[in-house]
């Protein structure tokens, strides 16, 4: 009889690269059946995985205990998701991240997998005090190491995605716009499509994850690193531009500015993005398998700047 893995946000991007990994793997799909966790079961995306073999969509509030056991109930893994910005609520989030957590506990799962973030307050000694959506992770993760569920750790990097809004066409060429040094150091990942892979590799080496932080990236880059290497696929000059605070935040959201600056704060090297933790030993647990690079996902994508 198959195991039970429960993947939250199975329509999103890091839960739907994880059921594709795990769907794709022989040896993976023919111990798990994907206990596919959604808020809608009857969105486009939620039926197209309904419709695939070894696949069960069921839907969950993590706000709501009771649907969270229901969801979590028989699993020998589970992969948890939570998204800060579904309410821009640190509190909630970490509810939620408990939630999922007293679930696992009474239901006895062996392995969860949660997708946590560096505590960027306690590792700049207080300096950047509003990246609550990272905070809320590691406080996530603190009650889950507190709670003897058997767990990993797993830390995406910068979003590839996200650089379709910061490299921009202006005038005669692209340029990426931030408020760092041209050494700054970005972890960047293609999450859609990566996420999977270093998922996979922490339920096939279960035993020597268990309790470790795996950082989910391709590579550091420089600033300077992605605009030679985007210039070079898009065959179009494009250019690193240091700008100021003011001038980054006025190009957002003023309830997210501050948040977001500080954010991207953590691509300098006093404090770092992953702590400054090394990505040699993560990558190492892929074997074979390689994540994105990043002018392979521009080459990819080119559509999204033309």
């Amino acid at each position: 009889m198959s195991e039970i893995i429960t993947v939250f946000g199975a329509t999103g991007n890091q839960g739907g690269s994880v059921v594709d990994a795990i769907l794709n793997d022989p040896a993976l799909s023919s111990r798990f059946m994907i206990r596919a966790v959604t808020r809608d079961a009857f969105k486009p995306a939620a039926k197209e995985l309904a419709a695939k073999d070894g696949v069960e969509v069921v839907t969950a509030d993590l706000s709501s205990p009771t649907s969270v056991h229901d969801a979590i109930s028989g699993a020998h893994t589970v992969f948890l998701v939570t998204d800060f910005w579904q309410q821009a609520s640190l509190p909630a989030e970490v509810q939620q991240g408990k939630n999922v957590t007293d679930a696992c506990k009474a239901a006895g799962v062996q392995h969860l997998i949660f997708s946590s973030l560096i505590d960027v307050k306690e590792a700049s000694k207080g300096s950047l005090a509003h990246v609550y959506h990272f905070d809320g992770k590691a406080e996530i993760e603190r009650y889950i190491r507190d709670s003897g569920v058997p767990a990993t750790f797993i830390l995406a990097g910068v979003f590839a995605t996200e650089m379709r809004r910061l490299i921009n066409w202006q005038g005669d060429k692209y340029v990426l716009a931030l408020p760092v040094d041209e050494d700054a150091q970005i972890p960047l990942i293609d999450i859609r499509q990566d996420m999977g892979l270093f998922v996979k590799a922490a339920i096939k080496n279960r035993s020597s994850v268990l309790a470790q932080k795996i950082y989910a990236s391709a590579a550091y880059y420089t600033p300077q690193q992605i605009v030679d290497d985007f210039s070079v696929v898009i065959e179009k000059p494009a250019v690193f531009m240091k700008i100021s605070e003011q001038v980054f935040k006025s190009f957002i959201e003023e309830e997210k500015a501050q948040e977001l600056y500080e954010t991207v704060m953590l691509f300098q090297k006093d404090v770092g993005y992953y702590a400054g933790a090394d990505l040699s030993e993560s990558l190492k647990l892929l074997g074979d398998e390689k994540p994105t690079e990043w002018k392979d996902y521009a080459a990819k994508n080119l559509e999204q700047w033309l």
